[in-house]
């Protein structure tokens, strides 16, 4: 697991009755509204979330919900220690956090996927932190964002793709990007992207019978050749040799 992303966060998607129900747990929470109006209590301070206004519950701390109305939130569930980098102190100091527009939108990206079951393990925990510095600082941080991309691009590897496309999506210079693959990473933009692919190709390759060339556009290469001098070059193997290893291995499993 990458340093860049937390190691434990879990997404729900959950609504509140007329009565009271409290709870505690050791791990960090944000109750964020999507709509409706929940009323909620943390550590003895009470107050009323709405899509402007989300809630801090610190790993351990009591706190109870309830609501009047139709409503709905995500809850997000993670490591406490999250809280604890110095950018997000502001959360550890007060329970409830105002949602601005930045923060909001990706509440509503993440509520739409949820409510699709669209949520990769992946996306989610780089999506955490970029939230988490959101709502402390209003702009996340460029460590942040280059979590989130990296969760992106691994979701999709054979998507259109490039150090230029990732460094927008980042939000990042190009050179400024290289330089956070290098500290965070120890390799640059293209060959991390390269691994991804090679790995979805890989699985591609190991799990049916898709025709080569059909596998090197869906894993992001140009053409089959790409896919073949990039399989000798990095695993000294070719799709087909790859491909072959793999089924024989299995049969010799039945």
């Amino acid at each position: 697991m990458s340093a860049l992303v937390p190691s434990f966060v879990d997404i729900d998607l959950r609504s509140y009755g007329e009565r009271w129900g409290s709870d505690r747990h050791e791990f960090a929470q944000l109750v964020l509204p999507v709509t409706g109006v929940v009323e909620v209590e943390v550590l003895g301070r009470q107050a009323r979330l709405d899509p402007l206004r989300g809630a801090v519950v610190v790993a351990g701390a009591w706190h109870a919900q309830r609501s009047d109305v139709d409503n709905r939130s995500i809850i997000l569930d993670f490591d406490q220690a999250e809280l604890e980098q110095p950018s997000r102190q502001l959360l550890l100091e007060r329970p409830f956090a105002a949602i601005g527009p930045a923060a909001r939108k990706l509440i509503e990206f993440m509520h739409l996927m949820a409510e699709q079951q669209a949520v990769q393990p992946g996306m989610l925990r780089g999506w955490t932190p970029l939230l988490l510095d959101t709502l402390a600082l209003g702009v996340p941080q460029a460590r942040s964002r280059l979590s989130a991309l990296l969760a992106q691009v691994a979701a999709d590897p054979g998507a259109a793709w490039s150090t230029e496309s990732m460094a927008r999506f980042a939000r990042l210079s190009t050179s400024r990007l290289h330089a956070l693959f290098r500290e965070e990473l120890d390799t640059s933009p293209h060959l991390w992207l390269l691994r991804q692919r090679l790995e979805l190709a890989c699985a591609q390759l190991a799990e049916g019978t898709r025709p080569l060339a059909e596998v090197a556009l869906a894993c992001g290469f140009s053409e089959q050749s790409a896919l073949t001098r990039a399989m000798r070059t990095h695993l000294d193997t070719t799709p087909a040799a790859y491909r072959r290893s793999k089924q024989e291995l299995a049969s010799t499993k039945q």
